[in-house]
């Protein structure tokens, strides 16, 4: 059962005790009810008089505004309206001496009203003056309003509780005339009194203490069977005050003590035996209360647990309630000849008694002798005959179900089960067997889930009993079978009456009464049964098993998780019965998925309804107890389920025919019912040795169950090889040549290929990866990562065919590619001939891999390298580009596209036409740039794109080649106040004539004071101007011509050039070193004659 069909049946169970309770508020309280002045909380009494609140709207305002919406802050007073002539009880005269007085009993049933609504602790009188003031009216309407009421309601609270004060002091005033022989029922009357004068007088504290004490006084009384009903009505009186005082002094654990030592004194007062139901229903009463006092603290916000809330004294409530009824159907069990006694003994004169727990036929009468026997023994069998007509079932189902709330609301599933049982109970008891089911059903399957066997029977059989008596077919069945299953503890020869009850009911017959039903509820269903019987409907009942235990476990299995479709696909299902006698079914069918497989998957057995418990064990469908039976299916799959499951979805075996009823145990999926899990596990978790088994016959425990498989294609016989040069180059057409060769007797056809990417990898690689045919052409992104379906024609024995797949790899990294080939081919299994669609798939992982490490510097004319470039000033890009490849590349061509920010200085062309690359081989460039001005740019300035044609050497004509484009990184580009380059040989020789020309270009817009000056060098002598300072206008430049004169070979220091420049101090002779040479090789002069002409040329 569901939440929602659990939610619904408690709220079919509450309704029902609201109604009672409804009910029980228009009928007089029972003597075991608590006053209402007892519970109610006190509150000083005041009453009102002079007021005509009907027909004077002025009177009436005023009384709204004392009694209408009060609030909790407002003083606790009880209001009434009084006529003027009222008479109110007249005060008795006071008595001076208690010497000869012998009190009657404790406390008189209307002293508690008599000062909480008869007798006011302030009158107050109100008088109409007709005065004619013009102002009056005004001053009228002030006194009605709410602060002057709240003024008067304080003065008329202190008036009150002076009278309270007064009160409690006139009673203890009497104390000191009793005494402990003659009147110790006064004792407690008067600590009564003062405790409840001091809760009029809102003062608790002294409420408590004084009942504490009462409560003390009460128990010290000597008790006997006359009096101890009285001692334990007041006790009861007592206690409640007490715990209630004590909840709202938030004090919850000293409340439930007192009711614990309050049950501890009380519980053995019985009293007579004839009448000890009436101790049970009072007992059942104290819980009841106690249970309703800690119900409402816990609505005024006090917390409680799961150990300790108000369901468990409601519990223990309905057991003595209980224990009532099992008492009074003992006590009260009279002969029908016993009428009930005349005069009523239970009768007086004022139609209540004069005080409390007295009984009704001896008041006043405190002697333990009893006078008259024959009146006391009439009075016992009244009180007697009056139990007889209390409906005791609903007293116990409303205390439960208060408890079954409680103990939901504080999440105690087994606790809230077990009371939901009882309730079941006493509703069958009650011979409402419909709630009765309802509930029992639903904790049915919280016992089956946890394994409470003995439990589960017990509930089972009064189960059973109901649905019998309500002729409940299908209930009926359902509870017989489980009851006949492995989890029912009944004995032997009960299993066997509840089975052949069975069997009549499927021959349509009436079964024998279940024992210890009630006779009159018998006759009824006997009726009941015949008319199900001669009625014509529906004697087909399909159960579902899976939430309940039956007599006949199932289990199925399928020989394999997988069946190829040209193979026969098995499985098994194993039966095993658990009941006393062998049985015989009638029909076994297999359900599936896929229902056309159904009709496959039946075993019929024609037979009559008796022969259902004969012992013919050697039947196709005869179960023997204790045996497993195994029964083989076995079908062939439709080609169009391959690649899908086969489930079962359901196992039905039909118990009887259609000539009687039919019972159809019907099992989800593949098999198991609502213990197998658990008996599974246990199974799993023994270690017990399984007994041996005769051949042929299979240990239930051993079978593990399976109830799905998969159909999958039939096994190719073909062979497809995969050809190609690892690894893949980045952009390149890569050749994967595939190769299917068909190994199949018979030709087949329709021949297909899938080939490309695997799917279910990163995106990224499905963007960047195109697969073609044609390998003439570049893929582009248009092209799919996966080529699916390409018809490839047939294929004979023995025959091969190839197909070229090109792939074009944009990003570097593994990557799975599958080739997947399908086919038809004709094929019979069980002398059907079907067409089989085979298939075979081959994956290989190929890495892609950047063809050549590229590499770019920038260097100056020297060959130096650059961390920045100077506008206008040439500099060198020269790049180094390295194979990466383990296959020779070929290297079409090559090409620097500059950006508008660079120029060349030459002509650029390609220096790397038709180089050929071998692994770990590189090949560079050199290009001569300049950069114009361009100002300051954040990041550099873009030099542009260097791009390769290539492709691998190997590789066919018709494969075109690859473009690779590298970008090329920013420059930081500067501007300097002047440039200077050097007119110069390439080398010299020793004492020849060197000439040396320095050209001072001014490339501000400003005229530069330039100082020069040369240092002289000890490898030559120079003729020039060694130091002069020069005046360069913008944009203009200036020569300075020097005459070297080599004095050693080798590369020598050339004499330095320093320059000054004085509106810019940070030019520095090191930047430029940059521009022009410091170094020459200097060639030895080759004859002497030479060298003696050059220097005399020279001077």
């Amino acid at each position: 059962m569901q939440m929602g069909a659990f939610s619904k049946l408690i709220t079919d169970v509450l309704t029902l005790v609201f109604q009672k309770f409804c009910d029980a508020l228009t009928m007089s309280p029972t003597q075991w009810d608590f006053p209402v002045e007892l519970c109610c909380r006190p509150m000083a009494f005041v009453t009102l008089t002079g007021l005509d609140v009907v027909y004077n709207a002025v009177h009436r305002a005023v009384w709204d505004a004392f009694c209408a919406n009060r609030r909790a802050d407002r003083v606790p007073i009880s209001f009434k309206v009084l006529p003027g002539d009222h008479e109110y009880p007249k005060c008795r005269p006071k008595r001076t001496s208690y010497e000869w007085y012998i009190p009657k009993g404790i406390l008189k049933t209307g002293w508690m009203n008599k000062h909480l609504n008869l007798v006011p602790a302030l009158v107050v009188v109100f008088y109409e003056l007709d005065w004619d003031e013009p102002q009056w009216k005004e001053k009228q309407s002030e006194c009605a309003t709410r602060v002057e009421i709240v003024r008067l309601e304080n003065a008329f609270y202190e008036h009150a509780q002076t009278y309270y004060y007064t009160e409690i002091r006139r009673v203890k005033s009497h104390k000191e005339f009793l005494n402990k022989t003659t009147h110790q029922l006064l004792f407690v009357r008067h600590q009564f009194k003062i405790a409840f004068f001091s809760e009029l007088k809102q003062d608790t504290q002294n409420a408590l203490k004084n009942y504490r004490t009462a409560y003390n006084l009460v128990h010290e009384l000597r008790a006997h069977e006359t009096n101890i009903l009285e001692i334990k009505t007041m006790a009861g009186f007592i206690n409640y005050k007490i715990c209630r005082l004590c909840f709202q002094h938030n004090t919850p654990l000293d409340a439930i003590a007192q009711f614990r030592k309050h049950v501890d004194l009380c519980k053995k007062k019985i009293g007579s035996a004839e009448l000890s139901f009436e101790h049970a229903a009072w007992m059942s009463k104290q819980f009841q209360a106690f249970g309703d006092l800690f119900d409402e603290a816990i609505k005024l916000g006090l917390t409680a647990i799961q150990t300790q809330n108000p369901g468990f004294y409601y519990q223990q409530a309905a057991y003595y309630a209980q224990e009532r009824k099992q008492l009074a159907k003992a006590l009260c069990h009279h002969e029908p000849s016993v009428t009930y006694p005349s005069p009523d003994p239970l009768e007086t004169q004022t139609g209540v008694l004069d005080f409390y727990g007295q009984r009704s036929w001896r008041q006043g009468i405190l002697s333990f002798d009893l006078s008259d026997p024959e009146k006391e023994k009439a009075g016992i069998l009244a009180v007697q005959l009056k139990e007889r007509s209390v409906v005791h079932s609903e007293i116990i189902i409303t205390l439960l179900s208060n408890a079954v709330a409680q103990f939901k609301k504080y999440k105690c599933p087994r606790m809230k089960s077990h009371l939901m049982v009882q309730m079941g109970e006493e509703y069958y008891y009650a011979k409402d067997y419909t709630k009765a089911l309802k509930l029992l059903d639903y904790v049915m399957c919280d016992y089956r889930s946890e394994g409470w066997w003995t439990l589960l029977t017990s509930i089972l059989t009064t189960a059973l009993k109901c649905s019998y008596l309500m002729a409940q077919l299908k209930d009926y069945i359902t509870y017989s079978l489980e009851l006949l299953g492995r989890a029912s503890t009944l004995k032997d020869d009960q299993k066997s009456r509840i089975e052949k009850n069975l069997i009549n009911v499927l021959m349509n017959e009436s079964p024998d009464p279940e024992p210890d039903c009630d006779i009159l509820a018998v006759k009824t269903a006997q009726k009941l049964w015949a008319d199900r019987i001669s009625l014509a409907g529906s004697n087909v009942f399909t159960i579902g098993v899976q939430d309940f235990v039956p007599f006949v476990q199932c289990k199925a299995k399928f020989h394999a998780p997988s069946f190829h479709v040209d193979v026969p696909v098995q499985f098994d299902i194993y039966l095993k019965a658990d009941c006393p006698h062998p049985i015989r079914f009638s029909k076994l069918c297999v359900s599936f998925n896929n229902q056309e497989y159904n009709q496959f998957c039946v075993i019929e057995e024609a037979s009559k309804a008796s022969e259902v418990l004969e012992n013919l064990t050697q039947g196709k469908m005869c179960l023997v107890p204790g045996k497993t039976r195994k029964f083989l299916f076995k079908f062939v799959a439709k080609t169009e389920d391959v690649g899908k499951k086969i489930e079962i979805t359901s196992v039905d075996l039909v118990l009887g025919n259609e000539a009687g009823r039919c019972v159809v145990l019907s099992w989800q999926g593949g098999g198991g019912d609502a213990a197998s899990a658990q008996e599974a596990l246990q199974a799993s978790r023994s270690f017990k040795r399984r007994p041996k088994l005769a051949a042929g016959e299979v240990h239930w425990d051993s079978v593990v169950g399976q109830a799905s498989t998969m159909i999958i294609s039939r096994v190719p016989n073909i062979s497809v090889h995969l050809r190609h040069d690892p690894p893949a180059l980045t952009n390149e057409m890569y050749c994967l040549l595939v190769t299917v060769e068909s190994h199949e007797k018979t030709p087949i056809r329709d021949v297909k290929l899938t080939a490309g990417l695997k799917p279910g990898q990163d995106a990224n690689l499905t963007q960047k990866t195109h697969v073609t045919l044609h390998g003439t052409e570049l893929c582009d992104e248009s092209y799919p990562a996966l080529l699916t379906d390409i018809p490839v024609g047939d294929l004979h024995p023995g025959e091969q065919l190839e197909k070229m797949l090109y792939i074009r790899c944009g990003t570097v990294g593994s990557r799975m590619f599958l080739v997947y080939v399908s086919y038809l081919i004709n094929t019979t299994i069980e002398e059907k001939e079907i067409i089989c669609k085979c298939h075979k798939d081959e994956t290989v992982t190929i890495e892609t891999i950047f063809p050549f490490d590229v590499a770019v510097k920038f260097v100056s004319t020297k060959f130096e390298h650059l961390e920045r470039v100077y506008a206008d000033i040439p500099f060198l890009l020269m790049t180094d580009v390295l194979s990466a490849s383990p296959w020779a590349l070929t290297v079409i061509s090559s090409e620097l596209r500059l950006a508008p920010s660079m120029m060349p200085v030459d002509q650029l062309e390609s220096q790397l036409d038709k180089v050929v690359l071998q692994t770990g081989e590189s090949a560079s460039e050199c290009f001569c740039l300049r950069c114009p001005s361009t100002g300051n740019v954040e990041g550099g300035v873009a030099t542009g794109h260097y791009i390769i044609s290539w492709k691998r050497t190997s590789a066919m004509e018709n494969i075109p080649a690859i473009s690779t484009v590298i970008t090329l990184p920013h420059v930081i580009v500067e501007n300097i106040p002047l440039h200077v380059n050097a007119d110069l040989p390439s080398f010299g020789r020793v004492r020849e004539s060197l000439p040396v020309k320095y050209h001072l270009q001014n490339k501000t817009d400003l005229v530069q004071d330039v100082e020069v000056s040369v240092e002289p060098s000890d490898a030559f002598m120079f003729s020039g101007l060694k130091q002069i300072r020069l005046r360069i206008l913008p944009g203009t430049e200036q020569e300075m011509l020097y005459n070297f004169y080599p004095l050693m070979a080798g590369y020598q220091q050339l004499p330095s050039l320093n320059i000054n420049l004085l509106r810019f101090p940070n030019f520095t002779n090191q930047l430029l070193r940059r521009f022009i040479p410091t170094s020459i090789f200097v060639k030895r002069l080759a004859h002497p004659d030479l060298i003696r002409a050059d220097v005399s040329s020279i001077f």
